[in-house]
């Protein structure tokens, strides 16, 4: 049987069981659950870079934004809230959809 050791998505043992196979689990506590969605996080990262689709950029960055939400609730905080802190940094210091690169920074 395959070793993953990893954070899945809560619907999942029942699709590997639907599958008519068997799976081993357990529930994460908090302090575990936030360093599983930090290194899931990364992972959907990684597969975000290498999405050659817009389809499969998208599928994700949803997967992404499912952690986005997971991790708020393991902090205790609203989206809505997030999006408040989203909008703050936007208007002080801009967004990222202009695609400004920085280059350098001359040094007094």
């Amino acid at each position: 049987m395959p070793i993953y050791h990893k954070l899945v998505r809560d619907l999942i043992p029942q699709v590997i069981e639907a599958d008519g196979k068997a799976c081993v689990t357990r529930v994460l506590e908090p302090s575990e659950h936030l360093g599983a969605i930090k290194k899931k996080m990364k992972e959907e990262s990684l597969e975000f870079k290498e999405a050659v689709s817009p389809t499969e950029a998208v599928e994700e960055l949803a997967d992404i934004l499912e952690l986005v939400h997971a991790a708020l609730h393991v902090y205790g905080v609203s989206y809505e809230h997030l999006e408040q802190v989203r909008v703050q940094k936007k208007e002080q210091r801009g967004g990222f959809s202009e695609g400004i690169y920085l280059i350098e920074v001359e040094d007094d």
